[in-house]
C-alpha cells in the first residue's frame, strides 16, 4: 500500500468535511462541546462532529493529542497507543487500544491507523486518520479490531481570543462486532465530549 497516496487522500476528505456546514443535526451539548451528526458516506452509520475552544495554539495541542510521549498521559479511553512506524516527519502508523466502555457493553476495540499531520495557512493545523492493512500488526483475541473511516481533528487559532483555538473532531467508527446501532450511537457524542475535555483538562496540567 502506498502510504503516503492514501493519507494525501485522507487529508483531502477531512478538509471536506471541515468545509461542509450542510446537513448536520445536533446530537448533543454539553461542558461546552458541540457535537452534532449527518449519514456517513463512507459506511452505514453517522459521520460525528465535536467542536470546543481549547486554551492553547494549535502547534502545541496536536502534537500533545496525538504523539504517543503525550496522549497516554491524559486519555482516559485508551488502554495503550504506539507509534508502529514512522512513515516521514508527518505520517506515521499508529496502534490505539480503548478500554471497554458503558459498564463493559462495549469491549476493548483496537485501531490501526495511518496519521497525517497538515498544516494550513493562518496557523491552522490538522491530523487526518483511517485505519488501514498492516501486517505487522494483525487482530489479537484480546480485542475487538474496529475500523476508522478518515477522521481527525482541525485546530485553529482563535484571532478575537489570543492563546486560544477552536477544536473540531470528526469520528465515524466502524467498531466491528455484533453492538446494536442504538449502543454506539449515543455512546460516540459522549467520547468526543470526554475527548475535549480531557485534553483540556491535560493542556492545563502539562504546562504547569
Amino acid at each position: 500500500m502506498d502510504f503516503l497516496k492514501v493519507a494525501d487522500d485522507i487529508v483531502q476528505k477531512l478538509w471536506s468535511y471541515n468545509q461542509d456546514e450542510s446537513g448536520w443535526t445536533l446530537a448533543k451539548n454539553s461542558k461546552d462541546v458541540v457535537v452534532s451528526w449527518k449519514p456517513s458516506s463512507e459506511y452505514g452509520g453517522n459521520m460525528y462532529r465535536g467542536e470546543g475552544i481549547i486554551e492553547d495554539t494549535p502547534e502545541n495541542i496536536i502534537p500533545f493529542m496525538y504523539l504517543p510521549e503525550h496522549r497516554m498521559h491524559w486519555d482516559k479511553a485508551l488502554k495503550s497507543y504506539t507509534l508502529l512506524e514512522r512513515i516521514d516527519e508527518d505520517t506515521a502508523i499508529c496502534h490505539t487500544v480503548t478500554h471497554s466502555y458503558g459498564m463493559g457493553l462495549i469491549s476493548s476495540r483496537d485501531f490501526v491507523d495511518l496519521v497525517r499531520v497538515k498544516r494550513y495557512e493562518g496557523g491552522i493545523v490538522t491530523t487526518n486518520s483511517m485505519s488501514v492493512d498492516y501486517p505487522e500488526c494483525p487482530p489479537s483475541p484480546s480485542h475487538i479490531r474496529g475500523h476508522n473511516n478518515p477522521c481527525g481533528y482541525v485546530c485553529s487559532p482563535l484571532p478575537q481570543s489570543p492563546g486560544h483555538s477552536k477544536l473540531v473532531v470528526f469520528i465515524q467508527p466502524d467498531l466491528g462486532g455484533r453492538l446494536p446501532r442504538s449502543l454506539v450511537e449515543s455512546a460516540l457524542p459522549n467520547n468526543i465530549i470526554n475527548l475535549i475535555n480531557d485534553t483540556r483538562a491535560g493542556i492545563k496540567a502539562w504546562g504547569r
